[in-house]
């Protein structure tokens, strides 16, 4: 039997049905769909949308979104809180409002995180071309706009018939289901292919369920990564977002319990344990803790789970500083595994770490090293207290209605419940939140460090909660990054989704600021100043009020101007039951604690600036500290 429909309306009815079951619970793969409509796909996948909620308002859910690239920062958010296991599908218009999602499939697969993009195409037939929008390549008639989206995608296609529609859909659903080769799948849809009819087979519109696998370690190479960590004294685990994505938090409690094996955790790991656990160091690498850093450099193994130990994380390659250091790597995906030349575990997180547990079993690391290890991480959390209030020696030196930011960090972090999620992306932020903030829960801690997307958190807040409706959400962002894109506040308006945006003033890139310092360019271009006579940026700071603005969205907002207000601040936005923001200026001078840690970022090479060419001696003095990690693990040839 064959059903008349369109391209488009195949399309809806085709992912209203697709499953994703893993552990043998089952969960709609495609919870809705975001978009912008415009002339590429307002006949077509509008169309579409629009039948099937007249047909069943929850079969497709639509959700209006005022930017592309936020809405796909949206889905990839809600794709990590569901641990991959659900995404949305992302829906725009031809030319700049599909490319528009580009960075946003980017963010998604670096962060190897499941969206579904459907980008507007020109016309297959080229009847009226150059069509609105169209891009005309002199010399190929094939390539438009979004031939973009392939570099950036972990799956690409363009379905020029309607023959090719099936097979499309299956290859984008298996990509969005494979632990390993997940991220942005792009299916580019010209527009009058769009609204073109065609006989689908009943068998398109089936329910299908996706299995999730859970690869299982090989045991020769479990055997020889349990030998490994046998043969070490001071072993280092780095817990990444992997540990998350398969659930393995408890598994990796029961492990590092029975072991002693300390854990220090990247952006995407970090809340693999809590943070008073005995065994948690805190961050690691560039934004880390001073007693994960402290631990790695003497580290004898380093076993990564989960992790795709990005630069931030091995401090550019300068964090593990033990000349005999090896790698045991525990990931889904061999490319990950192979990092550092370790032996890679390739398997789920969950069933290799319990496979590890029985095979170790009575072993432990010596009792000196996991008394040294607790007592660094106190010592870091003592720290961790003096930053969420700060002497009077600090507080003196503040302007009145001043705070600092982390005075900021520490209120949410202490009024906020254990499960309550943080939501951040870029500034300088994310690098304090790292090192500071006390994980509580394993879902409680929500940053993009992978693409440190600017305007990604009120979007991504909203994917948040979209995923995790029984948490409240606090959207931390500074005002760079909200000036950025803020106009998914409206949405939020819209859906009534309750975020607790914490709206940090301090008058420009603090984070790039304070960068620019230390690389001897002066904080150059960095804050928000109007020009002066001598043509120079630095003079009053912009008069923008940016509490007024958020007023505008329809979303309340208090602002704040002391520590008690801040505190009163938050507990009324607990108790709120829609979108509300609190607006509080911190002083940009007054940092967080170091993590006596590098990251690489090269200075100019010569300069007839003084601060500059100090700045120079400084890193090549750090670059002596990088380490290529190529030295086999034993038994390798």
């Amino acid at each position: 039997m064959t059903v008349r429909l369109t391209v488009a309306q195949a399309l809806v009815r085709f992912l209203s049905v697709q499953y994703s079951e893993r552990d043998g619970v089952r969960q709609r793969l495609i919870a809705g769909c975001l978009g912008i409509f415009g002339h590429g796909n307002v006949a077509g996948v509008g169309q579409a949308l629009l039948q099937s909620e007249l047909e069943d308002p929850k079969a497709l859910p639509y959700i209006l979104a005022r930017n592309e690239q936020a809405m796909v920062h949206t889905a990839a958010a809600f794709a990590r809180t569901t641990n991959r296991l659900q995404t949305y599908a992302c829906t725009a218009s031809i030319g700049p409002g599909s490319t528009n999602m580009i960075t946003g499939a980017a963010l998604a697969t670096v962060n190897r995180l499941p969206v579904l993009l459907l980008p507007s195409d020109t016309f297959v037939t080229r009847v009226a071309s150059p069509v609105l929008q169209e891009l005309e390549n002199f010399g190929a008639g094939d390539i438009n706009v979004n031939d973009a989206f392939r570099p950036v995608s972990r799956y690409f296609d363009r379905v020029s018939r309607p023959e090719q529609l099936p097979s499309a859909l299956m290859n984008a659903m298996r990509v969005l289901t494979d632990p390993v080769e997940t991220g942005a799948v792009t299916l580019a849809l010209p527009q009058d292919v769009q609204a073109e009819a065609f006989d689908w087979p009943d068998e398109l519109f089936a329910e299908r369920e996706w299995h999730v696998a859970r690869p299982l370690p090989e045991t020769t190479i479990l055997d020889r990564a349990a030998e490994l960590i046998r043969n070490s004294r001071r072993p280092l685990i780095v817990a990444g977002g992997g540990v998350a994505y398969s659930e393995a938090n408890d598994v990796l409690r029961t492990f590092a319990e029975a072991t002693g094996v300390p854990v220090g955790e990247s952006q995407a790991g970090k809340g693999s344990l809590p943070y008073d656990h005995p065994q948690s160091l805190g961050a690691v690498g560039s934004t880390g803790t001073t007693a994960a850093n402290a631990v790695a450099r003497s580290a004898d193994l380093v076993i990564g789970i989960g992790t795709r130990y990005a630069d931030f994380t091995t401090a550019s390659r300068t964090a593990f500083q033990n000349p005999d250091v090896r790698f045991v790597n525990i990931n889904v995906a061999r490319f990950d595994g192979g990092k550092h030349a370790g032996l890679p575990v390739v398997a789920d997180a969950r069933e290799a770490l319990a496979a590890l547990t029985a095979k170790l079993d009575g072993w432990s690391v010596g009792d000196e090293y996991r008394a040294e290890t607790h007592r660094l991480a106190q010592e870091w959390d003592a720290t961790v207290e003096r930053t969420y209030n700060p002497p009077a020696e600090v507080t003196e030196k503040l302007a009145t209605g001043l705070l600092t930011q982390g005075e900021v960090l520490g209120c949410v972090n202490e009024l906020s419940d254990p499960r309550d999620v943080v939501v951040c992306a870029a500034g300088s932020m994310p690098g304090d939140l790292h090192k500071l903030w006390r994980t509580r829960d394993g879902k409680g801690y929500h940053v993009e460090y992978g693409y440190s997307c600017m305007g990604y958190e009120i979007a991504g807040g909203i994917g948040v909660r979209l995923g995790a409706p029984d948490r409240d959400v606090f959207v931390l962002v500074g005002d760079g990054s909200y000036l950025m894109m803020s106009s998914e506040l409206a949405t939020a308006v819209q859906e009534n989704l309750k975020i607790i945006v914490v709206l940090v003033q301090n008058h420009g890139f603090a984070s790039i600021g304070a960068l620019s310092e230390s690389l001897g360019s002066q904080r150059f271009g960095t804050a928000y100043r109007k020009r002066t006579g001598d043509g120079r940026l630095d003079g009053d700071y912009l008069p923008v009020d940016l509490a007024a603005n958020v007023r505008s969205f329809g979303v309340e907002v208090i602002d704040v101007h002391s520590r008690a207000e801040l505190e009163k601040a938050i507990q009324t936005a607990k108790a709120a039951t829609g979108p509300i923001a609190i607006h509080v200026t911190t002083d940009p001078l007054i940092g967080a604690p170091d993590s006596e840690s590098w990251w690489d970022v090269p200075v100019s090479e010569v300069s007839t600036l003084e601060s500059t060419a100090a700045a120079r001696a400084a890193y090549e003095e750090s670059k002596k500290a990088q380490h290529s990690y190529l030295a086999p693990v034993e038994g390798d040839s």
